[in-house]
């Protein structure tokens, strides 16, 4: 069995050996993704735009650690605590070396970060040719001390880069701006700002809720503009600015790989937002959820709340924010609950329903921020929120739900989800490995 810190430490050793020799055989292009926000959407962006155009491969399932960046490389799924399954993972690698195959041009490969040091291992291992960085935001800062901790860990990433590779950053994240000053090699930008080389001239919701069921009932009409051309997108099941930024991003990986815009924006078409970041699904009694249970921070929980503002409801129809515990966020994490409480009051949530410990600061500061108390409800468990749910909400509300992974919060989905048997498909964390906890 390979449960032990030694045996996880040669089994990293091992694991990043055989990937390494794997990179130096077949010597795929790199693209490496990390941010605080959005690394996964970003990814699934830019495989999006990539595929019809090249052999590509991104990180499987959320691999994107020092365990699972070998993996994807080799192309195999975890072994668990099976020492056959890790036997067919090392022979699988062993056959790659001794024979030849067709290998992938390109490797997306998003890259997490728990602690100081992680994305400078991850980035030395793969050496990307291109690299993306999302955002900055209060994430793990309970590790990383504060946001300037957080940027100097994401900067690791752009630092790495070869003198012809690219970095591309987020404009409108004034600590992503900064890292320019730490590339050695040319640097695109993209965002809302104009200054930004690939950026938005227009942006609109499209939700109706009424033909739920119907293509395109909801999604975001957009035009990116790059070097004087402009192109209208449509973002098909798409919601919130977070989808946008992960379009802007792919599009100029896109356009840094001699891709045009209306290449690029025929590509996207295709694109989908990963189960659990904003995803619209339709909930029982004819109502709508939109499901953003992969992760929370504060900056991302804001960015969901603000979408709601964006929405026209049916009349009579009320908008129910459903929030757990954001975690990891240190000494700070009691406000930083309460402002969310706040923003909540501030963006016309009709109802706040609080889930765990931490978030019953998010209700006081719904309360303190103007929401009456009969709008706010806490629940210390999941069940217990997605029972009063069931019984309280009626055709046509709309019904966001986020929280940390540690809350669980895609219980609180499969409890009102219009199509329970299909949650394997739909929602994240359906894995044995995960039904277990």
């Amino acid at each position: 069995m390979i449960n032990s810190l030694n045996m996880k430490k040669i089994l990293q050793k091992l694991l990043a050996f055989l990937a390494r020799r794997i990179l130096a055989k077949y010597r795929p292009r790199v693209i490496g993704i990390t941010g605080s926000v959005g690394k996964t959407s970003t990814k699934e962006a830019v495989y999006a735009v990539l595929a019809p155009y090249f052999r590509v491969r991104r990180n499987i399932k959320n691999y994107n650690n020092e365990i699972g960046l070998p993996l994807t490389i080799i192309g195999a799924e975890v072994g668990g605590k099976s020492i056959f399954k890790w036997f067919g993972i090392f022979a699988r690698a062993v056959r790659l070396l001794i024979f030849p195959a067709e290998y992938p041009e390109f490797l997306i490969l998003e890259m997490g970060a728990d602690r100081p040091g992680d994305i400078k291992y991850l980035a030395d291992l793969v050496r990307p040719e291109i690299g993306i960085v999302t955002a900055v935001a209060p994430a793990h800062t309970e590790f990383f001390g504060d946001l300037a901790g957080v940027a100097e860990e994401k900067s690791a990433l752009i630092r790495v880069l070869p003198k012809n590779g690219v970095a591309i950053l987020n404009y409108d994240d004034e600590l992503t701006r900064t890292m320019r000053d730490k590339a050695k090699c040319r640097t695109m930008f993209y965002g809302f700002d104009g200054t930004a080389e690939m950026r938005v001239v227009e942006s609109a919701i499209h939700f109706h809720p009424a033909i739920q069921g119907e293509e395109n009932f909801c999604g975001i009409n957009l035009k990116f503009v790059f070097g004087g051309a402009t192109v209208p997108i449509f973002l098909s099941g798409v919601l919130g600015r977070g989808q946008v930024y992960a379009a802007l991003a792919a599009g100029a990986a896109g356009l840094s790989l001699g891709l045009n815009l209306v290449q690029i924006s025929e590509a996207l078409m295709s694109y989908r937002p990963p189960p659990g970041r904003m995803n619209v699904l339709p909930g029982i009694k004819g109502t709508t959820i939109i499901d953003d249970t992969y992760n929370a921070s504060p900056r991302s929980v804001a960015a969901a709340l603000e979408v709601l503002k964006s929405i026209t409801k049916d009349e009579g129809a009320k908008f129910y924010a459903v929030l757990g515990d954001m975690l990891e966020l240190g000494k700070e994490s009691e406000q930083m609950h309460r402002e969310i409480g706040w923003k909540a009051a501030d963006f016309g949530v009709d109802i706040l329903i609080a889930c765990g410990a931490l978030a019953r600061n998010i209700a006081v500061g719904a309360v303190e921020g103007g929401l009456a108390e009969e709008q706010v409800f806490y629940f210390a468990d999941n069940a217990s929120a997605g029972k009063f749910l069931e019984e309280r909400i009626r055709r046509g509300d709309v019904i966001l739900i986020k929280g940390s992974q540690g809350a669980r919060m895609e219980r609180v989905v499969k409890e009102i989800m219009a199509e329970p048997l299909r949650a394997a498909y739909l929602l994240v964390r359906q894995g044995p490995e995960w039904q277990k906890i």
